[in-house]
């Protein structure tokens, strides 16, 4: 069964750091651009980084931009999304996703093949 998990995700003061984990099984992420999406209530979905296979190329929301970084290792088969100086805008359930493609990745949600179930990421005081 082709499965992507996140993890990583809770609460968090404003200013606090949190690393998700998006970790696959059941297909290596060799060949998968994987896409951080989040969703906050009465909100439509937002793409917020994602990173090409061929060469590890990145792409971050200007409202995540300079905070967020996003990196992969494939030896681990397991994309991270690095987030700090978190503001409670930031606030919303956070989804991996994977595109089989070799192209640059894009946050265009609907290119995507496989999804996570998704990690609750809240920061409040």
């Amino acid at each position: 069964q082709l499965q992507l998990v996140e993890s990583g995700g809770g609460l968090v003061q404003p200013g606090g750091s949190l690393r998700l984990s998006c970790a696959a099984s059941g297909f290596t992420l060799d060949y998968y651009a994987i896409g951080w999406f989040r969703q906050a209530p009465g909100k439509e979905r937002e793409g917020v980084s994602c990173i090409s296979v061929s060469d590890a190329s990145t792409y971050h929301a200007d409202s995540v931009k300079g905070r967020f970084t996003i990196s992969r290792d494939n030896a681990k088969n397991t994309v991270y999304l690095q987030m700090n100086s978190l503001k409670p805008e930031d606030t919303a359930i956070y989804y991996c996703a994977g595109e089989f493609t070799r192209a640059p990745c894009t946050v265009f949600d609907f290119r995507y093949d496989y999804w996570g179930q998704g990690t609750q990421v809240t920061v409040s005081s």
